[in-house]
């Protein structure tokens, strides 16, 4: 029994340190993700907008599955630091991209259109898929 607690007192310091800075990461890359996108989701989704809460999720789902995987594969919380922020950019970027090949997306999200709000989620959600496997290597 002396031997579980040891273990809980010398290893839950450290799981509460990287759970920290892995939600620390999400926060960051949600805010940055709200910064670069063509709409104001938090308004949308407060008018009832249920394409921009779909499109919200997504980013949400999509940022946090590649910083599970650096998470669950890093031992060391400044490797978490520096994938996590890799996989931050690279969701970011991904989702330029997409808002950059699907025009007039801002209208489609903005006039509630879901279908496009589930393309744009899928292909967030692929690009996590694959950033987590990369991350995980």
């Amino acid at each position: 029994m002396d031997s579980i607690l040891e273990t809980l007192g010398s290893g839950l310091p450290i799981l509460v340190l990287q759970l920290a800075a892995t939600l620390g990461l999400l926060a960051i890359g949600i805010a940055c993700y709200m910064a670069v996108t063509p709409f104001q989701e938090g308004r949308l989704v407060r008018e009832g907008n249920a394409a921009a809460g779909i499109v919200f999720m997504g980013a949400l789902v999509a940022l946090a599955i590649p910083l599970a995987a650096t998470l669950a594969t890093s031992a060391v919380t400044l490797d978490i630091l520096i994938w996590g922020a890799v996989a931050v950019v690279v969701q970011l970027l991904a989702f330029l991209l997409t808002a950059a090949l699907f025009r007039g997306l801002r209208a489609m999200i903005e006039a509630g259109n879901a279908g496009a709000a589930c393309v744009v989620v899928g292909i967030q959600l692929a690009v996590a898929l694959i950033n987590a496997g990369a991350m995980a290597g």
